[in-house]
């Protein structure tokens, strides 16, 4: 009201315009004092008391596609829980229905963060590379990068698959040992190949990536099965750099909370 009285003498419609401007807000600051704030004060206070939790790592101590991921965790410095589930016991923990409306395919490992499962390791990898850049696991140059991935998937899709649990329960108990040194033999022979023009001193150059991740785990299964190891020193070398590295250590099978005292 002041404030069109002190205008009213200078100009007709531009102050007559700027009273019902001033009615209006008056109107709505009286009309909603609360709705027009209430959005980000409860954003404030949801805020305040939201707890914000660890990602979970579903994993079996001794599964070479869950100890990837546990590297690669460990590496990104990454602080993570551990979901212990026996791929042994009662027949396996990863076949309950609880479990596969987790993974569909009852394999581990499976990762969840943020409201999102992931479930194939690889993937998995990719997510941790793409949402925690600062550790890289993956070179900047494009032909490293490809040879890391190239390197990884003769692993994961060429060696590791072929003599998993699930796939030596098939084959059964007196042939599991010929047919996984077979598979693994194959495989060593064209990753021995590959390193003798990728390596540094680790897999892909100096630095430690993806395939590294992927290199350890698959060489414990070899020696697990009692593979003849001398035809692949570039292989053994690498592991060797690697075992008392502390993100290496803190993943190993013998580390892990459900791995049993006699193993260790």
């Amino acid at each position: 009201m002041s404030l069109c009285v002190s205008l009213g003498g200078s100009s007709g419609a531009p102050v007559r315009s700027l009273c019902r401007l001033v009615t209006q807000f008056r109107h709505l600051s009286k009309a909603q004092p609360e709705s027009r704030f209430q959005p980000l004060l409860c954003t404030r206070r949801n805020m305040s008391s939201v707890q914000v939790t660890k990602p979970v790592l579903y994993s079996y101590w001794r599964s070479s596609c869950s100890w990837r991921v546990r590297i690669a965790l460990n590496l990104k410095e990454i602080d993570y829980d551990i979901k212990a589930v026996s791929l042994i016991k009662n027949g396996g923990e990863q076949h309950t229905a609880e479990f596969r409306e987790m993974n569909p395919m009852s394999q581990l490992p499976a990762f969840v963060v943020d409201g999102n499962t992931y479930t194939e390791s690889l993937a998995i990898l990719e997510y941790l590379e793409a949402t925690h850049p600062d550790i890289p696991l993956l070179p900047g140059d494009v032909h490293k990068r490809t040879k890391v991935r190239e390197l990884c998937q003769m692993i994961a899709s060429g060696i590791q698959p072929l003599q998993n649990l699930a796939v030596l329960i098939h084959v059964g108990d007196e042939k599991k040992k010929e047919w996984a040194c077979h598979w693994i033999t194959r495989g060593f022979n064209a990753l021995e190949k590959t390193l003798e023009t990728t390596a540094g001193k680790y897999c892909v150059g100096d630095e430690i990536t993806m395939a590294d991740c992927c290199l350890v785990p698959q060489l414990y299964n070899a020696r697990r099965f009692q593979l003849d190891l001398q035809p692949y020193p570039n292989i053994v070398r690498i592991d060797q750099e690697l075992e008392n590295h502390p993100a290496f250590k803190a993943a190993h099978p013998n580390s892990q909370p459900d791995c049993p005292p006699e193993a260790k």
